[in-house]
């Protein structure tokens, strides 16, 4: 039996989940004098007139206390004659899912609080499916407050063939129903003597002699968190070893570049070690120099892939939609890497358990997606390895978790595109044309000033004898973007289309210029990384809405202010301000030809 057991409390919000284990942890003994006496003062004053508020030892933060909810995950240590332990009381409002899928991402077991006279609500279901999701196995049901359905055996059978349901559903395999009340401590340390039809064990006692049998990983794995070089004379690397075990001689790959090394040395606070194994710490030193940075992974005994897109399940946590297109930073293990969410396949309905088709997805939701990464990242199924299967997404523009995650499998497709090299090559296209291949991106509100700029700038650097070519919003959404709209992921996958044949147009040694209102400030970035930071000049035309309303050649504005266009940005939707451009123009400060000529000499030193 495993003597440590982390196991996580949740449900929906008021399920009595901090009441339980603080009654566990009065009842059991388990508290420190003047915790018992902190809590039986405080109690005084709470919510249950003037008797114990047991939910008060987990519950520290002011504003949980006034609230008389759990907002934050409170973590308590203890231990039992039979077992130690760590929980994780976790919130029941929808609100603070995610601090939920924090707590459950360290456990190893779940005790899902259902009210027994509410019955199984759409956060339990919400909150077991994501339980499932972040790799926990063992699950024990506690039906509480069975005191406010008079201790009834018809309605303890009822919610169980519930949970039997819900339990087939998400694929449980281990689960246990406990029948309790948290606040008059029924079948929580102690058998209750109002509920004779029950004769399992207590909440506690199953806590301390569930078997939790956690399957050993295949092989040895290391991802490289820092590379160590204090002096010339030494270079190891520094990480966790995850699974199995490695000794002095052994042979290791380094992915994704595959490369085979032995180990030399194993230094575990700066001593010696002839082996090391899962869970510790360790500088690894190699026996040749192998390319090796943050994010590489030592393997042996297991086949880790590697691949740039990957199928995932996971849980959207933030405040803004998702929808396909959409740019992150996807950080697994030790690497960090831009990702892009390809293609929402389903979503999992809550309640039912059935994948519903969805575009967009919205805070909390549970999903099916496809996921591209710029370059090549070491990953394997989460059922296998769970450090290299678990991850999560962070937005590149507040850098704030977006979802958490965990993959699936890898997309085969990847593997079966290969980059064909080609004799004429960029450098020989653009020497032939005697100029630096570059896009020049125009971006700013409709009415700004972006093409009228852009055309005159072509016709100056074609005077001048170069090769251009003029991308403008209008015309490619009238062919190449014909079939596009103005959703959010149109619009994303618009921008993403014409920076590919921007780059394309460089690699045909051509100067492109373009013209798109690209409001969000992560398509720009993208765009950036397709093209190549060295040939992509963003020029802001940084016109304010008043004087582009003004101008309003298209009568755009009027439409958008009528509600004829619902998502006309700068109106219904807004415009991200360039953080660092390297161009700025306000056309309204100027007439068109002093614009181009201040834009002509800001342009002369990229094109040398």
């Amino acid at each position: 039996m495993k003597e440590l057991l982390k196991f996580i409390t949740c449900g929906s919000v008021d399920d009595g989940k901090s009441t339980l284990i603080g009654h566990m942890l009065y009842d059991a003994k388990l508290l420190f004098a003047d915790q018992k006496q902190s809590l039986l003062l405080d109690s005084k004053v709470g919510s249950r007139g003037g008797d114990i508020d047991y939910s008060l030892l987990l519950d520290g933060l002011m504003a949980e206390r006034e609230q008389g909810i759990t907002i934050d995950v409170a973590y308590r240590y203890f231990t039992t004659e039979r077992r130690s332990f760590i929980v994780a009381d976790t919130p029941g409002h929808e609100e603070y899912t995610r601090n939920m899928a924090v707590g459950a991402s360290f456990a190893d077991l779940a005790v899902i609080l259902v009210d027994s006279s509410k019955g199984i609500q759409i956060q339990t279901r919400r909150h077991t499916r994501i339980c499932s999701l972040m790799g926990i196995k063992y699950f024990v049901f506690a039906l509480n407050k069975m005191d406010l359905i008079e201790y009834s055996a018809d309605r303890f059978n009822e919610l169980k063939r519930h949970i039997d349901v819900l339990a087939a559903e998400i694929g449980l395999r281990n689960y246990k129903i406990i029948p309790v009340s948290a606040t008059e401590g029924d079948n929580v340390t102690a058998r209750s003597q109002r509920m004779p039809w029950y004769q399992g064990e207590t909440l506690l006692e199953w806590l301390e002699q569930v078997d939790i049998h956690i399957e050993e990983e295949e092989g040895f794995v290391l991802p490289v968190q820092r590379v160590c070089r204090p002096d010339s004379g030494f270079r190891g690397f520094a990480g966790q070893v995850e699974s199995g075990s490695i000794r002095i001689g052994d042979e290791v790959t380094i992915l994704p570049g595959k490369e085979k090394a032995k180990i030399s040395r194993l230094l575990r606070a700066d001593k010696e070690q002839s082996e090391i194994s899962a869970g510790m710490p360790v500088t690894v030193c190699l026996d040749r120099e192998v390319d090796v940075s943050r994010g590489s992974v030592f393997a042996a005994g297991t086949e880790l892939q590697t691949g740039k897109m990957l199928s995932a399940m996971i849980l959207w946590m933030d405040d803004v939609k998702l929808v396909e297109g959409k740019h992150f930073l996807m950080r697994l293990g030790t690497q960090k890497i831009p990702a892009t969410v390809m293609r929402i396949d389903y979503k999992i309905d809550v309640n039912t358990g059935d994948r519903v088709p969805a575009k967009e997805i919205r805070k909390n939701e549970i999903v099916r997606c496809d996921i591209s990464l710029t370059s090549p990242i070491v990953f394997d199924k989460f059922e296998k390895h769970r450090s290299m299967g678990e991850f999560i997404l962070i937005d590149r523009v507040t850098n704030a978790t977006s979802a958490c995650g965990t993959v699936r499998h890898k997309l085969r497709r990847s593997d079966n595109i290969i980059r064909q090299d080609l004799d004429v090559t960029r450098e020989m296209r653009a020497a032939s044309m005697n100029q630096k291949p570059l896009t020049i991106w125009f971006t700013g509100l409709s009415g700004a000033g972006k093409s009228a700029l852009a055309n005159s700038a072509e016709k100056q650097l074609t005077a001048r004898g170069m090769h251009t070519m003029l991308l403008d919003g209008d015309n490619i959404r009238l062919g190449i973007n014909s079939n596009l709209g103005f959703t959010e992921a149109d619009r994303i996958e618009n921008i993403r289309r014409v920076g590919e044949v921007s780059k394309l147009m460089n690699d045909a040694g051509l100067i492109t210029l373009t013209a798109f209102i690209s409001p969000f400030r992560s398509d720009r970035r993208r765009v950036r990384e397709i093209i190549g930071e060295g040939s992509f000049v963003e020029v802001w035309v940084s016109t304010p809405l008043e004087e582009c309303e003004k101008r309003d050649v298209k009568g755009l504005y009027r439409k958008a202010r009528s509600g004829e266009i619902p998502n006309f940005t700068g109106i219904g939707s807004p415009y991200e301000e360039p953080e660092n451009p390297e161009i700025t123009i306000d056309t309204s400060k100027y007439s068109l030809d002093e614009a181009v000529d201040i834009l002509m000499n800001e342009l002369e030193r990229y094109l040398k």
